[in-house]
């Protein structure tokens, strides 16, 4: 059985005509529609309105869910080693200094601890 129905197939030919001829405009903008894609989407949306046999749209909720989903494990990611790290480099450099030690090569020292025990961190979790 056939997925969309003539009407709607021909609401979509007719749309990626005048996409081609440079006549298709989108919605409100009212600019030229360039993408074959969003020609398809033009003709499958107006056979809709009039009733033709069309797949629902997809689900937008899903998409955004899916992309925040995404964003998250990223910035998980990245975000906790750094400020972890920059915060117990700060500890540290507290402790070194303490021991009257310069405060460049107190840094320096911090930081090289601190990439050591997240180094030992990421590789026990693995």
């Amino acid at each position: 059985m056939a997925k969309y129905s003539e009407k709607s197939q021909k609401k979509v030919a007719r749309a990626m005509k005048e996409m081609k001829q440079g006549k298709l405009k989108s919605g409100n903008s009212n600019k030229k529609v360039t993408n074959p894609k969003q020609a398809i989407a033009i003709g499958l949306s107006e056979a809709r309105k009039e009733g033709a046999k069309t797949p629902a749209p997809p689900k937008k909720a899903a998409k955004k869910v899916a992309r925040k989903k995404t964003a998250k494990k990223v910035a998980r990611k990245t975000s906790t080693t750094r400020t972890g790290v920059k915060k117990a480099a700060k500890k540290t450099v507290k402790k070194v200094s303490r021991k009257s030690a310069p405060k460049k090569a107190a840094k320096k020292t911090a930081r090289k601890k601190v990439a050591k025990k997240t180094a030992r961190k990421t590789t026990s979790k693995r």
